[in-house]
């Protein structure tokens, strides 16, 4: 077990590329940082799995319904995964953890208190928003100064890779279909662009502790333009238009520019008062305590073989 004297002598573990683990004698303001998180990214794949549960039966064609069911166990089993390196830092255990996710104390990401209203808004989601989210994970884990973490990330982005390469051939179909396919794919990119911008957050602070504990290793803006530097050019090569009226490309550096963001939304999905939180968290409660009787009859075959 390592400790440190104080929180500078810790930052300097951290700055020099140290890896904490669980067993150390970790400062509280960077455990409290980390389990936060870490608990957020969890909450977002349980949230996520149940969205592509709901699609396994609609999808249309069984392969799209097999891919539909494979996403969905990958989101759920990330989630669990990450609910377990939460758990190892002490501060909630995993029940304690999905309790506060359906009871509404804790938060999930923005784009999943949104409803998805189609199978070429499935697409969107797996097109923009996991590639956003992606984004964000591959940023987190090249410099990630939490252990556990780090290595789970590893596997993490590995699946959602496959989710968004998955996307990106969904929407290359449309973008060749018919023209009422086409005009759908449009449709809901004209839905998800925003909040898949949104998912990055706001810029961030100058003194972000997560930038400074090596939690995260890239600036939200920094990451949202990369974003917006790929995706606005794929995009328009499909035959889609953005939404966004004032989005303009520099005469100078070729770089695209979007507008100013409405960050309203963003908070309104951090008080869990979104366009569609209180139907998702309903779902996601129903669906945990409906499968209570499962954890149940696990629990009591563990403890009859022991």
């Amino acid at each position: 077990m390592r400790n440190w004297r104080n929180i500078g002598e810790f930052e300097d573990f951290l700055d020099d590329g140290g890896i904490v683990e669980p067993n150390d004698d970790i400062p509280d303001p960077y455990r409290k940082a980390v389990f936060r998180f870490i608990e957020m990214h969890a909450n977002s794949e349980y949230m996520g799995g149940l969205t592509e549960r709901d699609w396994i039966p609609k999808a249309p064609g069984l392969h799209r319904k097999m891919t539909a069911l494979a996403k969905s166990q990958d989101e759920i089993g990330h989630a669990h995964l990450l609910y377990m390196v939460a758990a190892d830092l002490g501060i909630k255990t995993r029940e304690e953890m999905v309790t506060d996710l359906l009871e509404g104390r804790t938060h999930f990401h923005n784009v999943f208190h949104y409803r998805v209203h189609s199978w070429t808004d499935q697409i969107a989601v797996a097109y923009l928003v996991d590639a956003a989210a992606l984004a964000s994970q591959q940023a987190v884990f090249k410099n990630c100064s939490y252990g556990p973490y780090k290595r789970i990330l590893r596997r993490v982005i590995v699946e959602e890779g496959f989710h968004m390469r998955n996307g990106e051939e969904m929407m290359l179909l449309m973008a060749r279909g018919t023209d009422v396919q086409h005009q759908m794919m449009q449709e809901s990119i004209n839905r998800w662009w925003l909040p898949s911008i949104q998912l990055f957050g706001p810029d961030s602070k100058p003194d972000d502790e997560l930038l400074r504990w090596h939690i995260k290793s890239e600036r939200n803006e920094d990451l949202r333009d990369r974003y917006v530097q790929k995706f606005v050019p794929q995009l328009l090569a499909g035959g889609f238009t953005i939404p966004d009226q004032d989005l303009r490309q520099d005469n100078e550096n070729g770089k695209w520019k979007i507008s100013d963001i409405d960050w309203q939304p963003l908070m309104d999905t951090m008080r869990n008062i979104g366009p569609d939180s209180s139907r998702r968290i309903s779902d996601a409660k129903r669906a945990w305590y409906d499968a209570e009787w499962v954890r149940t009859a696990l629990d009591d075959a563990t403890k009859a073989q022991a």
